[in-house]
């Protein structure tokens, strides 16, 4: 029983490493366009994830989820990228693309909010109004916005702090109009810091909103069912004989 599964857990890591390596040389293709790449990538990121599911089958569910089920790296998101570095710059604020193909802005707290409070810094204004332009127009697209704080103070004090400052940022998008029903907002306080809370620069690093765009996939319409071929015609049954007597005889 112990040989089957080490197999089993053997065939999984193959599985998924031929996933993320297959991902990996299509990605080094020069002919293949942007989206077919990220596409792979994408393929290769959910086939590592599908192979934590434990049997041979979690890679290849996941590469399938991740090749078809996620998000689309199109020619508009790679405009949104350029538009948002270049309305960045200076500011320290981050722009990069994740391995799923959202667009993250990482925006700092000496740009984004003071000590404590939740209302926008008027040097985030511009930002805010450069990365909402456009998306009323643009189908497909979610925003998803995340409030953190450093860990001074409690969780009593930090959680609702990091809430309300997501908050703030979709209530500014909203009022420049995106669609409230395309953005979700999470605080999630001092739980994800990014520098060491020992340092006053290390705190600062991890007061911060991080904001993501991104465009579903697009998803191939089904094909139409092929109706049935139909049934043949019953025969017809011959004329009764010239001769045979019809309906009961008179007494």
């Amino acid at each position: 029983m112990h040989t089957i599964h080490r197999r089993s857990l053997f065939s999984a890591r193959h599985a998924t490493l031929a996933a993320v390596c297959g991902a990996l040389l299509l990605g080094g293709c020069a002919n293949m366009s942007d989206t077919q790449r990220h596409t792979a990538i994408g393929a290769g990121v959910g086939a590592v994830a599908g192979g934590m599911i434990g049997d041979g089958k979690g890679a290849a569910i996941g590469a399938g989820v991740g090749a078809l089920g996620g998000y689309a790296w199109s020619r508009y998101m790679e405009n949104k990228r350029i538009e948002m570095e270049r309305a960045t710059a200076g500011t320290g604020v981050q722009v990069t693309q994740t391995p799923d193909n959202q667009l993250k802005l990482n925006v700092p707290s000496d740009i984004s909010f003071a000590t404590g409070r939740a209302d926008l810094n008027a040097g985030l204004r511009p930002v805010l109004d450069q990365f909402a332009s456009g998306l009323g127009q643009q189908p497909g697209i979610e925003v998803f916005i995340v409030g953190h704080t450093d860990s001074t103070g409690n969780d009593q004090i930090n959680n609702p702090l990091s809430e309300a400052r997501a908050n703030s940022v979709r209530d500014y998008l909203v009022s420049r109009g995106v669609d409230s029903r395309r953005i979700r907002t999470e605080g999630r306080g001092p739980r994800e810091p990014v520098a060491s809370n020992a340092t006053a620069e290390g705190r600062a690093q991890n007061r911060r909103v991080e904001i993501f765009l991104a465009e579903r996939a697009q998803q191939a319409p089904a094909a139409a069912p092929v109706a049935p071929a139909p049934a043949p015609a019953a025969p017809v049954a011959p004329p009764a004989p010239y001769n045979t007597p019809v309906g009961t005889p008179v007494r």
